[in-house]
């Protein structure tokens, strides 16, 4: 098995391709070694001193450091991943993907404003999460108000020192070139 990483804009996550699916849809951000027991990948890489957070997007599994440097944590986090998939673990123990998809009850929006939202999520969904994806993040939409979109940065996009440029002009431009109702972008 080639297990091919990637670095992110942000100099404290690594990208990790094993070549294979991980999740049919949605993500999953695991943050604390407690909530990685459901995970048995997330287990063996939270195991690996320093590491502080765990991503799964489609393709890939990002990996997010607080101490320690990546040609030391690296071949440690290859041999966790390796031994994960040669073990046959499923990805998750307790819920298939789907169930741990983000849920739409945690959005907010006037019912007014449906037809911007649909139209933020279809511009989220095709233009740029795709391209935060290539960075091993997530970007998810969590609400509308007053011309306010909000969004949550996740994986590698959770504390980069680059996310806030990303929302300025990267994502604030498109919708409001798209949306004149849109007036601004935030990070929830």
């Amino acid at each position: 098995m080639f297990i091919q990483t990637e670095t992110t804009p942000n100099p404290a996550t690594l990208k990790f391709l094993p070549g294979r699916e991980l999740m049919n849809s949605g993500t999953l951000e695991i943050r604390d070694a407690h909530t990685a027991e459901r995970s048995p990948l997330a287990k063996r890489l939270f195991a690996v001193p320093g590491v502080t957070g765990v991503f799964y997007g489609q393709d890939f599994v990002s990996v997010t450091k607080s101490e320690g440097e990546w040609q030391h944590l690296k071949p440690a986090l290859l041999g966790a991943i390796m031994e994960h998939f040669l073990s046959g673990d499923p990805l998750l123990l307790d819920q298939t993907p789907e169930q741990h998809a983000d849920q739409r009850e945690d959005e907010f929006f006037e019912p007014s404003d449906a037809p911007t939202v649909e139209t933020i999520k279809e511009l989220l969904e095709t233009r740029i999460r795709p391209a935060v994806a290539g960075d091993g993040g997530d970007i998810v939409f969590r609400g509308f108000k007053d011309g306010i979109v909000y969004l949550a940065m996740k994986g590698s996009c959770s504390g980069c020192p680059s996310s806030t440029a990303t929302l300025k002009n990267g994502v604030q431009n498109l919708l409001r070139h798209f949306l004149p109702d849109v007036r601004e972008v935030q990070a929830i």
